[in-house]
């Protein structure tokens, strides 16, 4: 198969696949582990197919019919097997399912099937890391090889985490659908933060040797302006988009040729994604039209937005951020976000200014292992002229963190302290 055909496919499978399981785990009751099996093997004709015969001109269609015939056999074969059982009593009949849904064209209502199967992927009876690895192999389309590349976890463990992850969706008979009214604010704050985990994982990640991990920032940035088209009057839907268009902004610019970091206040801002920025700035104007000014994400977009109007670096305004960091610090209480608003405060009134807040969180536990810490530690110590306490500080966090772009780094900025 040559590159061309083969990047094709991919592509087609990584746009098709969460629409086809979502249309199946609905045709068949809710079966989330039937569907996504149903789509696999769907897959597969399509591969032992198209290479020698052409692609469709329309894959998406070719797909969905041949996907949704299946399922249609699955029900019928079902409808037989329990009434073959019928004479045996009904404690031996299987689980009744629905009968197939013949009605309407085949593009009716993905959306809604999109946002119900996003929601059963995200359920809270998942544990975190669960919901993640779920949501990207039913909604991003990424394979169980390519979960565990993306957070260096062997591949036996993510296999065994999505397996366990569809089993619990069943035993629970989580129900396909998006909740209540009532339930709904509950239900899309987990949501939300498992794009907004996908998000983060790919824009700086944990681990490994790659500063970032564009891949996964994509698929939480598609999964998020799916969320926004499908609820556009909820705010903090709109306000993470924001957040996310916002920050994803700066990707070209955040690495050199080599792949490694440049600090935000080194970027050049001409590679920053200006379009990119102004989507950003339109769902933010439109999460606080909604009233949502007070929401985390939309205060978080707030913050990105501070940098993102400033076209160089001198420009930003430290004083605004370092006073939504505050409002930010009261709406949700957390030492990062009380770190992060030292870090303004530095900037908007020097390192003196910053440090007391600095030593006060030191002491808290939580941050104890916690590498940014040290790095602000650091970058406060050079600025106060002390260049060994700075140095002992930067090699802390190259220790503590477990990216190696990172830990690169910092050992370097230890090392220029070194050398006076």
């Amino acid at each position: 198969m040559d590159t061309a055909l083969t990047q094709r496919l991919e592509t087609i499978w990584r746009m098709e696949s969460p629409v086809l399981t979502a249309r199946l785990t609905r045709l068949l009751g809710g079966d989330v582990g039937r569907a996504e099996e149903l789509v696999q093997d769907t897959w597969l004709a399509a591969l032992e197919r198209w290479p020698s015969q052409g692609v469709p001109d329309n894959p998406g269609a070719w797909l969905m019919t041949t996907a949704r015939n299946r399922a249609i056999d699955v029900l019928r074969q079902h409808q037989r097997v329990a009434g073959q059982h019928a004479q045996y009593g009904s404690a031996l009949e299987p689980l009744p399912l629905p009968a197939p849904d013949d009605s309407g064209a085949l593009e009716d209502d993905i959306g809604d099937d999109l946002l119900r199967l996003m929601f059963v992927a995200c359920h809270p009876v998942l544990a975190a890391d669960a919901r993640v690895a779920l949501t990207l192999r039913l909604l991003g389309g990424l394979t169980t090889e390519e979960i565990a590349r993306a957070f260096l976890a062997p591949e036996p463990t993510i296999a065994q985490r999505i397996v366990r992850a569809k089993r619990m969706l069943a035993q629970k008979q989580v129900p396909f659908d998006v909740p209540r009214q009532a339930a709904l604010p509950e239900r899309l704050a987990s949501v939300l933060e498992v794009v907004y985990l996908i998000f983060n994982e790919g824009y700086a990640a944990s681990a490994g040797d790659d500063w970032m991990r564009p891949a996964l920032c994509d698929e939480a940035l598609r999964l998020g302006r799916v969320l926004a088209s499908r609820l556009p009057a909820w705010p903090q839907v709109q306000g993470l988009l924001a957040l996310m268009e916002l920050q994803a902004s700066r990707t070209a610019a955040r690495t050199d040729v080599t792949g490694h970091p440049i600090l935000l206040p080194e970027q050049d801002r001409t590679r920053w994604d200006w379009l990119q920025i102004a989507r950003g700035q339109a769902a933010l104007q439109q999460a606080v039209a909604l009233g949502g000014s007070e929401d985390p994400y939309v205060l978080q977009a707030a913050i990105a937005e501070c940098h993102a109007r400033a076209r160089r670096a001198e420009d930003t305004d430290w004083a605004r951020m370092a006073a939504l960091y505050a409002r930010l610090a009261q709406v949700q209480p957390s030492p990062v976000v009380d770190l992060n608003r030292a870090v303004a405060v530095s900037r908007a009134q020097g390192a003196a200014a910053a440090w007391p807040l600095v030593e006060q969180l030191s002491a808290d536990a939580r941050l104890r292992d916690y590498a940014p810490l040290a790095v602000v530690q650091g970058d406060l110590l050079a600025q106060l002229g002390r260049a060994a306490d700075a140095r002992a500080a930067f090699e802390r966090a190259a220790a503590l963190t477990a990216n190696g772009r990172e830990r690169a780094l910092l050992q370097a900025r230890a090392e220029a302290l070194a050398q006076g």
